[in-house]
């Protein structure tokens, strides 16, 4: 598995490129540190499980990854109680949950990275993806976050068994 390696300063590193990166507006933490809610970064190192995208928005980026278009009912369980937790849910869903198709473009290519899924542990955090930074890279709640066209470039440099490796800078 090859790493993407991103520092606690907000950068990334694959290969030649280079880019600027938003993380967790909590900072970064040790893995074991880690809980639901606490808008920190986990650092580790975490394989890329699949790209999703806005089919309404923009064209299936190139990848080697796995990938699929969004939907409108697609979410993400954040509810350390519910059988569900760190993982794709259908809305509606009772339990607490993020929505995937949202009204900003955050999540317009969403990187849905491997961590606490195998298997999720209750409260050591759920949702840790790589999308689309805000123009002004302001904190995530936890994932790392890229300007549309860096995200797209990355993507398209990966090879299919990638991990990224989040370290104090």
């Amino acid at each position: 598995m090859i790493d993407i390696l991103v520092t606690s300063d907000g950068w990334l590193r694959f290969g030649g490129l280079r880019f600027r990166c938003a993380l967790g507006k909590g900072g970064c933490k040790p893995e074991a540190d880690k809980r639901e809610g606490d808008g920190a970064t986990p650092l580790g190192r975490y394989p890329l499980r699949q790209v999703m995208y806005r089919p309404d928005r923009l064209q299936a980026p190139a990848t080697r990854l796995p990938i699929r278009p969004l939907d409108p009912l697609d979410g993400w369980c954040d509810d350390p109680a519910d059988p569900a937790y760190n993982r794709p849910v259908k809305l509606p869903y009772a339990a607490s949950h993020e929505k995937l198709w949202r009204k900003d473009h955050v999540y317009d290519i969403i990187v849905e990275l491997g961590h606490n899924d195998d298997p999720p542990i209750p409260g050591l955090g759920s949702a840790i993806f790589m999308h689309v930074a805000r123009p002004d890279y302001t904190g995530t709640e936890g994932c790392i976050a890229l300007a549309l066209p860096d995200l797209q470039a990355l993507l398209a440099a990966v090879p299919a068994r990638a991990a990224v490796q989040i370290l104090r800078a």
